[in-house]
């Protein structure tokens, strides 16, 4: 068996607001085994400033994951623990190739019958005009379920675009979401969850930095709001920790994403730990190529979680390799007369 990998940067279509700055580009890295005739492709996606193997040995570590293929999947994601979204492109990528269509990795009736996914639509951090625009297409669009990015603009202004949806949709038409990504200082963090709780809101992800276990938990017990942790997740690898962590805060969900939490190995660790605790959970990708997103979505309808799950960033890039997925009002298909853009991955896998 040999492996190789490629760069691939992903251009948005437009520059994406969160509270941590403007999104231009996502940079991505291709994993491609070959073995005979057999060929498979993993994904492994990388968030600057935000996953736990943002390190200037990236490509390195990934250079000698190829040179040490033959160890195998499992000896490989056990010297990987610091490196979640390399662990998740293994495992694409060892999925792929032991499948008959490289791009069939979980057989359900998501690929064989065109089952969609629920998904949440996604509105980026902006001007008020701006935010307003991306609420109108999504509901245009047939979408019941909204996730809104706060935190970077005046929160009375947030709270006024919250309060023009719910004008129009009570919460049984459009569930709200809201994701603050730890944008809200300590001392204003009740009072805000308290605004934003008379706006009928599903959850909010995230309210304050990771890293602040007590507060985070004293936020759970009082909040008005369910929280729902995300960044809290990143970095915490060990079993005993994870659990340690979930019982210490006691969230209403946790959200993960396989690229920053250890693939679906280190996901569904997580799964297991919250319903033991009666905490639920959903899926979001971390904008990966349609490579991941695809990778992600096959696994996620697999495992029956009927909230809306975060897979709607498919169509955020302007050079996306082109997939069978497809979002339909909300939902997310694999279509069975779409086909890959294979001219561009028999390139990358050149």
């Amino acid at each position: 068996m040999i492996a190789f990998y490629k760069r691939h940067e992903l251009i948005f279509k437009r520059p994406s607001g969160t509270s941590r700055g403007i999104l231009k580009i996502k940079e991505t890295w291709f994993l491609i085994l070959k073995d005979g005739a057999q060929e498979g492709i993993g994904e492994c996606g990388l968030l600057r400033g935000l996953s736990f193997d943002d390190v200037p040995h990236y490509e390195k570590k990934l250079q000698w994951v190829c040179e040490n293929i033959n160890l195998g999947l499992e000896n490989l994601l056990l010297s990987l623990v610091d490196f979640p979204s390399i662990q998740f492109g293994l495992e694409q990528a060892f999925l792929s190739l032991h499948s008959k269509n490289p791009f069939h990795l979980y057989s359900s009736d998501f690929l064989l019958n065109e089952s969609p996914i629920e998904i949440n639509g996604l509105i980026w951090m902006g001007s008020k005009e701006f935010m307003l625009e991306q609420i109108s297409d999504k509901l245009e669009s047939g979408f019941t379920c909204i996730k809104i990015k706060i935190g970077a603009i005046d929160f009375n202004t947030e709270l006024s675009l919250l309060s023009s949806i719910r004008e129009v949709y009570d919460k049984d038409e459009i569930e709200l979401r809201v994701d603050a990504n730890g944008a809200f200082k300590p001392k204003e963090a009740l009072s805000k969850l308290n605004a934003l709780a008379e706006f009928d809101l599903h959850s909010i992800e995230q309210p304050i930095k990771k890293g602040n276990w007590k507060l985070m938990a004293d936020l759970c017990k009082t909040t008005p709001l369910a929280i729902a942790l995300d960044e809290e997740l990143i970095g915490v690898t060990e079993f005993v920790e994870k659990q340690e962590l979930l019982k210490s805060i006691q969230p209403q969900y946790i959200i993960l994403k396989p690229s920053l939490v250890g693939g679906y190995k280190g996901s569904q660790e997580w799964i297991n730990l919250a319903e033991e605790l009666n905490i639920r959970w959903w899926i979001t990708s971390a904008l990966e190529s349609n490579i991941g997103l695809n990778a992600i979505a096959q696994w996620t309808y697999t495992l029956k979680n009927n909230l809306p799950q975060g897979l709607g960033t498919g169509s955020l890039f302007t050079n996306n390799l082109e997939s069978p997925l497809e979002v339909i009002e909300g939902r997310l298909f694999y279509r069975k007369d779409l086909s890959w853009q294979t001219d561009i991955i028999e390139q990358l896998c050149i």
